[in-house]
């Protein structure tokens, strides 16, 4: 988004013209981000306090709680100081840096559930074996490439993001820096960086999603052929959490994808609103209940 018009800043809407509304929002959104900035921390604290908690499997929810932690601090933060002040107004570099991190962050815990799902599949299929081969050295470079890869996928669109120019208009009809928004107040053609968008974001989604089920059906395999009941029992338990937060996070992206042409910028709103503060308070508790 090279920013060649007059534009150095943009204008925030409103989700709701409510008052009321807006006042649920504001505590809303303020209690899930302190119980989901305050729940992960506890996570990452307690995983590298407790020796016990020194697994692949803890080592790669401390991660995930840290993309968590970042993904809300990006979004709630800023919304709250909007609402509550009345301040709509951001700067055209915060816009692009918040948008950056959107994107990054979303693309890493999508390669990053995959890496826990073959982290689990291992758990089942090898346990004996499972500290060896998932030994930290493996479990450093699958966190490190899940960093690597979101990057690498985020560049094509980025890099020709970079290049469009806006319109006199810095009206953005959402409550954050989304690129859909952004898009529509572009003057230059954006056919071509809306295919590149489209197109990595399903790939990333489809490619994770066929690793997670080929991870799962394997899991799912070798447990029915446990002998005992408990250990089936034992085995599920293993991997339940995550999969209950796969299902979560995979089903919020294909009903993105799956709504109807008719619902509009409204229904984007919403949906962003449950992804960036219900769900990661959601996944919060999935793992530690």
């Amino acid at each position: 988004m090279r920013n060649r018009s007059a534009v150095t800043t943009f204008i925030l809407l409103k989700l709701t013209d409510d008052p009321q509304l807006q006042v649920f929002l504001t505590v809303f959104l303020f209690l899930t981000y302190i119980f989901t900035i305050a729940g992960n921390l506890t996570i990452i604290l307690l995983t590298l306090m407790d020796a016990h908690l020194k697994t692949p499997m803890y080592f790669f929810l401390r991660n995930f709680s840290i993309l968590e932690i970042i993904f809300t601090t990006v979004c709630v933060p800023r919304f709250l100081y909007s609402m509550t002040t009345g301040d709509k107004i951001v700067t055209y570099n915060i816009c692009a840096v918040q948008l950056f991190f959107v994107i990054l962050i979303g693309a890493a815990e999508f390669f990053l559930l995959t890496a826990m799902s073959c982290d689990c599949y291992m758990a089942i299929y090898k346990p004996l074996h499972y500290t060896t081969i998932m030994n930290d050295r493996v479990c450093t470079i699958l966190v490190l490439c899940c960093w690597l890869t979101g990057l690498v996928v985020i560049l094509p669109p980025l890099s020709r993001g970079v290049q469009l120019c806006f319109c006199n208009s810095s009206l953005i009809d959402h409550f954050g820096c989304d690129a859909s928004p952004l898009l529509k107040i572009v003057c230059s053609d954006t056919q071509f960086v809306e295919q590149i968008v489209l197109t990595m974001a399903v790939l990333i989604l489809i490619f994770t999603l066929v690793c997670v089920i080929v991870s799962y059906t394997y899991i799912i395999k070798t447990i029915l052929r446990l002998p005992s009941a408990q250990q089936r029992k034992k085995a599920f338990s293993t991997c339940s959490s995550h999969m209950t937060v796969v299902s979560l996070t995979y089903g919020s992206c294909i009903f993105i994808y799956i709504k109807p042409a008719k619902e509009g910028v409204a229904f984007n709103k919403v949906v962003s609103l449950v992804n960036t503060s219900f769900i990661p308070l959601m996944n919060l508790f999935i793992y530690t209940v």
